[in-house]
């Protein structure tokens, strides 16, 4: 929760912007081997991508950083924050749990997830997706497996999957969930298909999935603060997803 304040007294950061820029610096820092990578096309747009290293293909850990360009105040919590914040907290604990002889675990905060402003719904996949869609055209068919965290921190979360994820990827993250007593925050009901930063991958054919609770009350308003987020919610999701990363990833 340090680092969601962290990114939240920033302000508003959508992408391209001076705060992003300096925001994304700081938070390579928390990576493992962590670097900026730009996104081509897009000027000023940067991934911030950190690895442990071991032979491929490679499991991708991911969150978007950026937030939408909306008026002052919106500070995006739980639309970009949480999960950053989650993806971070998760590299810690993989890089003291994982066993020898894993496999590459990449973790990537992409920047450009949010529309640019202009765009219409009907183009969010063109327009939105930017360092997602860039990081998948370079490196997709270095991958294995992809999973991004987005909405994770409401209370009374209840997470089901998201209508374009891989069913049996999901169905191990249950599992791993049980094994850690987290179970109750996901479900095996399936919710709207989205287009976020994990379908550029399930495009090129990598098993991905989307751990969003797009039923959060203060989606996409100014709202969305960190006193609306809950401690449990985001360690509930960031145990089961070290669980199944350490799953995956164990030779």
């Amino acid at each position: 929760m340090r680092l969601v304040e962290r990114q939240v007294a920033v302000g508003r950061r959508p992408a391209g912007s001076p705060q992003l820029r300096g925001l994304s610096a700081r938070l390579t820092r928390e990576l493992p081997r962590g670097r900026l990578e730009p996104v081509p096309g897009h000027p000023g747009l940067r991934n911030a991508v950190g690895s442990l290293p071991g032979p491929g293909p490679a499991l991708l850990i991911g969150a978007h950083y950026d937030t939408e360009y909306q008026p002052r105040g919106f500070v995006g919590a739980n639309d970009g924050a949480a999960g950053t914040a989650a993806v971070i907290g998760i590299a810690r604990a993989l890089r003291r749990e994982l066993p020898a002889g894993h496999r590459e675990v990449r973790f990537v905060l992409f920047d450009g997830e949010e529309e640019s402003p202009g765009c219409a719904d009907e183009d969010f996949a063109d327009c939105a997706l930017r360092g997602s869609t860039a990081y998948a055209d370079a490196h997709a068919d270095e991958l294995g497996e992809v999973i991004l965290l987005d909405y994770i921190a409401g209370r009374d979360e209840l997470i089901r999957r998201e209508g374009n994820s891989d069913p049996g990827l999901w169905d191990r993250l249950l599992e791993s969930a049980g094994r850690v007593g987290a179970r109750g925050v996901f479900s095996d009901e399936e919710q709207v298909a989205l287009l976020d930063d994990h379908y550029p991958f399930v495009e090129r054919g990598v098993p991905a999935i989307d751990l969003i609770d797009f039923s959060y009350p203060h989606r996409d308003t100014v709202k969305d603060t960190p006193d609306k987020l809950s401690v449990s919610s985001i360690d509930a999701v960031g145990e089961a997803v070290t669980a199944l990363a350490i799953e995956l990833a164990s030779p």
